[in-house]
């Protein structure tokens, strides 16, 4: 990789913290693959990823990463936030590309109730944006 994991992760704890989305869309690769708990494929694209990700920073609140697990140029953090009012727990996994952009970005949400709810904010707002289709 050209740059440290250690860089490249402060990056985006920096996107978190700051909800920089300049800085967002500089770290994403173009091909960058997301893959969501609320939705069954995976989003393909810097577009859609960096669309969805300032989404979700808006719906979580009390957002805290936890734990953090690193392997080679992958990532795992742990988190918890609330939304509509439920606890959530859940974890982020994140790779790197050798030009330290991130090109795969996974995450896993717990309880159902929480997953549920995050479900019904994001598909009413993909839907809105066009993203996905509405039923």
């Amino acid at each position: 990789m050209t740059q440290s994991i250690e860089t490249c992760l402060q990056q985006w704890h920096d996107v978190v913290k700051h909800q920089d989305m300049a800085l967002l869309n500089d770290i994403l690769a173009d091909e960058v693959e997301f893959h969501s708990p609320t939705v069954w494929k995976p989003k393909e694209g810097k577009q859609i990823t960096a669309y969805i990700l300032k989404t979700v920073m808006g719906i979580f609140q009390d957002f805290t990463y936890r734990r953090q697990f690193i392997s080679g140029n992958s990532v795992v953090l742990e988190f918890s936030a609330m939304v509509a009012g439920k606890n959530i727990k859940g974890i982020d996994m994140i790779r790197w590309n050798e030009q330290g952009k991130i090109e795969h970005f996974e995450v896993m949400l717990r309880p159902l109730n929480g997953l549920q709810a995050m479900l019904e904010i994001m598909t009413a707002d993909l839907q809105k944006a066009g993203f996905v289709p509405k039923d």
